[in-house]
């Protein structure tokens, strides 16, 4: 019997950024529940591998720029909703913080009011106006820039995400195989709270459902509190490498940024990615008095240590089969 379900199938939700990391999550999740999906990429020949995750004609790429809001008018042209995951991590060319995550998110939620779509917007815990970080600044003016063109759309804020194609787990399990030594900026005092990329997707395909409060901002963080120490820690043991960790202080990784902002992946490091990393990345009380969580909208997060054995094993220096501290 087929796991799809058909309830959905008149409804149209346009997913702008839905090729990339969280994007194939939510789509996957959006398929599943029985959705029409048009997904707004810059690059739509290259988004082929997210039409298997739906049945035939279910999912369909077109081309669509947040730095172009026509583009994102007609993408949007017929939806009843609309997902939002575009973002950076580091500005390039054209692509900047400015670019994307303020004016591009605004283009979108003005086309989405244009529409009558509802709109759900997904920024990051740390999103913060008054933040020294330009990356959480932006995210904050984007998120300005929602409620001001559709004050009923739902904001998600995650925490770092973890998955299968992360830019996070997988980044320190190749330095950790390409290298002896381990930096820890900061110490590795930072707090996080890794949620994995498949409960974020649920949660975002619950607002699509409309099980979200309206005008709301949910902060989305896994069942653990991790230091950044921590966090290596456990990659180290799941990938079944010896290596150490060694204490960076802030100022001294903010010079080295300046030559790591151009190097390969996955040294890449930014000065303002070393500002982010001074502040703890956290749900806050008030979200959870609030009932804005994962746990609120009845979704139990899966930890770090449950999920990332499944595909960190690639990093282990025998690979899949290698039996544990062999």
């Amino acid at each position: 019997m087929s796991s799809y379900v058909t309830s959905n199938s008149d409804t149209l939700v346009t997913v702008f950024g839905g090729s990339g990391f969280l994007g194939r999550h939510v789509v996957r999740a959006l398929a599943k529940r029985g959705y029409r999906i048009r997904v707004g990429v810059r690059r739509p020949e290259l988004a082929g591998h997210l039409q298997p995750l739906g049945k035939v004609g279910q999912i369909h790429a077109v081309q669509a720029n947040l730095r172009y809001p026509a583009s994102v008018e007609a993408a949007t042209r017929g939806a009843g909703i609309v997902v939002n995951l575009v973002g950076i991590l580091a500005g390039s060319g054209a692509q900047t913080f400015d670019a994307v995550h303020v004016k591009g998110a605004a283009a979108v939620a003005q086309a989405a009011a244009s529409a009558g779509a509802r709109l759900v917007h997904v920024s990051a815990i740390g999103a913060d106006a008054e933040s020294a970080s330009a990356y959480a600044r932006s995210k904050a003016a984007g998120e300005a820039a929602v409620h001001e063109a559709s004050p009923e759309s739902v904001i998600v804020r995650p925490s770092v995400v973890f998955g299968p194609e992360d830019d996070f787990t997988n980044r320190f399990a190749s330095m950790a195989r390409l290298m002896p030594l381990l930096p820890l900026i900061g110490g590795g005092a930072t707090k996080m709270q890794p949620v994995y990329s498949g409960d974020v997707a649920t949660a975002i395909a619950d607002a699509v459902d409309g099980k979200a409060k309206l005008g709301t901002t949910y902060e989305l963080g896994g069942p653990e509190v991790l230091t950044l120490r921590e966090i290596n820690q456990i990659i180290l043991s799941i990938t079944d490498r010896d290596r150490t960790l060694i204490p960076l202080p802030f100022g001294l990784t903010k010079l080295k940024a300046l030559v790591l902002q151009f190097a390969p992946s996955p040294f890449t490091l930014t000065r303002d990615q070393v500002t982010l990393l001074q502040s703890d990345n956290v749900v806050s009380d008030a979200a959870k008095a609030a009932g804005l969580t994962l746990e609120g909208l009845g979704i139990t997060p899966d930890s770090l240590e449950a999920v990332a054995p499944q595909y960190l094993w690639m990093f282990r220096p025998q690979g899949q089969f290698q039996r544990k501290n062999a």
